[in-house]
């Protein structure tokens, strides 16, 4: 079944057919799995957790010792097998298989991330940069005087660079004001974060210190902040505000979020960008501001963008595959996303004119078809069916996020690695596996660099709305995920929900309306504050539950914990739990702890029955339970108070030879613990670090660690 399915997806465009018998024997291989793990769960495996399906098998094998179980087993086993053997004859009936050619696994390109950084922002962005400056300010760079709001919108088709463009501008003028936000809106507003966002930007003050009871009252806040903002004659040369709102969808939603920008301050500047031609007309007629039209690359651009991802830089496109590659920007009509998408296959496709003239046909039929924004959806199509089976499905995955996030990449690896996406292989970590399968989406351009760290290392990404689009669409054809609450998203109704992503902030919502049976979920996501949110007794083979930044959650909603068999990641972050039940030591599977954030003060002592922990994340002031030398699959620990330790904590860690990362806090020695105390503590800690496999060890961390260093 796995071998089937894994050929079938190498097909770009299956009939209705083949679909439907996909997706059956698709449904019918997870069945048998979770029938197998019930069966190990009721003979009461204590052992090592088998992670593959395979490993499972054999595992199950030498368990049929107990009659009952052994009886039940067979029976399940051969109810899935009559399905299997029904639907099969079923396609018979209809249709004859045919053989598919396989396609290659690609090879990294290590110029994948400077593309990212240099390609839209650099690439034909200087004119229309000028532009825009031009008409937000006089001759010599000076904001323009004229008795209101400066107002400027972008209006543009998905994948022209709207975004980009008003992001270089902000750039360029934004050290100019002392009030400036860049806003990101999306598809789906959460109206009241946008607010705060705007408050905590304008105001200078940290989000979590905007709280207001209503919207009202936040607007309130905004318009007071930057109607009173210039006072005095330190003041006289500053513009007054400069915001950027990206992405609006709607008219209402311009609606309200204007009301928070006085429109009577001269020299203040606002930048929309839309992809709708009304709420351009909107935001023009409300601010007496203009509208800038997005255009296309011309073909200098196009090919200096195509040239950039492709080649060298002292390296020019073969004379054999020039012809081709000139039809190809054609096709492409100057579309930034559709070239770097495109562009990105052609790195790792054979430098042949014909695999090339294979894309460029692919994107003909494409374009000639649906000349608007759907198109684009088609070509990147051509990106998705390229992709290895396993990155396939690390992408699928993204689709449980909402519109505009920003994914934390060491948090979404987690993700894959307790799904079951990325298997252990020689001497790499799942992790460093999980960390290729990033690096590799980025480099064929599906994936977007959200933030990087001091160092250039990636540290976040987002997905583009476009592909974000297609992945969805692909998600919910396969039931690979079902959404909640995604605003014009329709879910294929499904009596077995696979992974479940609820995204709904609305009072009273239930997922019980949807009348959906939760005991098949493996991935449990909830994006949403208000939702209620169901017991975690109705997830039977949970492996993922992800409640982070959920205020509702309290101690009461995980009292169920331990009943969850296979659960790999849980991650309570930001949420009102205070106590972990000592039932968590049950969950003989669990990989991936993250606690920070909670009021957790103390670890139940059941923690160090969790063997297989490899991750856990918590605030320094956490106290751990005596026997953490038990703990032996940590390869990353969060930062820890070493003065709130047991006496005997430098001793266990120093047992822990599997640590990766680690970072120590040495912070309130002198209000802890004595002087000759802290002195014999940090020789202790000195001692264990030294026993640490210096092979293993990438990171060290120290906090407050003036006195231990010396």
């Amino acid at each position: 079944m796995e071998a089937f399915l894994l050929k079938m997806s190498e097909e770009e465009d299956p009939d209705v057919h083949d679909k439907v018998w996909m997706n059956e024997v698709r449904e019918l291989s997870y069945d048998l799995e979770d029938a197998i793990v019930d069966f190990m769960q009721s003979v009461g495996d204590k052992d090592e957790k088998p992670d593959g399906f395979i490993d499972k098998i054999k595992s199950l094998l030498g368990k049929l010792g107990k009659m009952k179980a052994r009886h039940q087993i067979g029976k399940e086993i051969q109810d899935l097998k009559k399905q299997i053997i029904e639907v099969s004859d079923r396609n018979a009936r209809y249709k004859g298989r045919e053989t598919f050619s396989n396609a290659k696994n690609a090879t990294v390109d290590p110029r994948a991330l400077a593309v990212f950084e240099h390609a839209l922002k650099l690439v034909g962005i200087d004119e229309p940069k000028a532009e825009l400056i031009k008409l937000l300010t006089n001759e010599d760079g000076v904001a323009s005087t004229q008795q209101h709001v400066k107002m400027i919108c972008i209006v543009g088709s998905g994948g022209m660079g709207k975004t980009t463009l008003a992001n270089q501008v902000y750039q360029e003028l934004k050290e100019k004001f002392k009030c400036k936000a860049f806003i990101s809106v999306s598809q789906n507003p959460d109206m009241m974060n946008i607010f705060r966002t705007i408050l905590s930007e304008v105001s200078c003050q940290a989000y979590a210190s905007t709280k207001a009871g209503t919207i009202r009252e936040l607007i309130g806040k905004i318009t007071n902040v930057l109607a009173h903002k210039r006072f005095g004659s330190i003041y006289l040369s500053v513009y007054l505000y400069f915001v950027v709102v990206d992405d609006i969808w709607a008219v209402d939603t311009w609606d309200v979020i204007k009301c928070a920008f006085p429109i009577t301050c001269s020299g203040s500047i606002i930048i929309t960008t839309t992809r709708k031609s009304d709420v351009a007309d909107l935001c023009r007629s409300s601010c007496s501001g203009c509208i800038y039209n997005m255009r296309a690359l011309d073909v200098v651009h196009s090919r200096q963008l195509f040239q950039r991802r492709l080649f060298d830089s002292n390296e020019d496109c073969p004379p054999n595959l020039q012809k081709v590659l000139d039809e190809i920007l054609k096709k492409c009509g100057g579309i930034p996303l559709v070239i770097i998408a495109i562009s990105g296959l052609l790195a790792i496709t054979e430098r042949t004119e014909h695999m090339w003239n294979q894309v460029k046909d692919s994107i003909g039929r494409a374009l000639e078809r649906n000349p608007s924004v759907e198109a684009m959806i088609k070509i990147l199509s051509l990106s998705y069916f390229d992709l290895p089976p396993h990155l396939k499905t690390c992408l699928l995955y993204l689709s449980i996020f909402p519109e505009d996030s920003v994914i934390e990449k060491r948090a979404l690896i987690w993700r894959w690695v307790a799904e079951g996406f990325i298997q252990k292989d020689g001497r790499y970590t799942t992790y460093e596996l999980g960390e290729r399968c990033f690096n590799e989406l980025l480099n064929r351009s599906l994936i977007q660099v959200a933030w990087t760290n001091e160092y250039g290392k990636v540290e976040s990404c987002r997905v583009h709305d476009i592909i974000l689009d297609f992945i969805i669409s692909k998600s919910i054809e396969e039931n690979f995920v079902t959404l909640i609450g995604v605003p014009y998203i329709t879910s294929r109704t499904q009596i077995k929900v696979r992974r479940l992503s609820l995204q709904v902030d609305e009072e009273g919502n239930s997922i019980r309306k949807t009348g959906m049976v939760l005991s098949h979920v493996r991935s449990l996501n909830v994006f949403g504050y208000s939702l209620e949110i169901p017991p975690l007794s109705e997830f039977g083979h949970l492996r993922v539950l992800d409640l982070e930044l959920c205020h509702q959650v309290v101690n009461h909603h995980i009292t169920n914990i331990g009943r969850l068999f296979q659960l790999r990641r849980l991650n309570l972050r930001w949420t009102e739990v205070s106590e972990l039940p000592k039932e968590i030591g049950h969950l003989c599977c669990l990989e991936m702890l993250d606690i920070r954030g909670t009021q957790v003060q103390e670890l139940p002592s059941t923690i160090v029955n969790l063997g297989r922990l490899v991750c856990l994340l918590h605030e320094s002031s956490v106290k751990f339970p005596n026997g953490i030398e038990k703990m032996q699959a940590l390869e990353m620990l969060g930062e820890v108070n070493v003065y709130r330790q047991p006496f005997n904590f430098p001793q266990e860690f120093g047992q822990r030879q599997n640590l990766r990362k680690l970072a120590l806090n040495f912070e309130g020695a002198s209000i802890s613990v004595q002087e000759h105390e802290e002195e014999q503590c940090n020789k202790s800690i000195a001692s264990a670090l030294r026993k640490l496999d210096t092979q293993n060890i990438r990171s060290l961390t120290t906090v407050c660690g003036g006195r231990f260093l010396q």
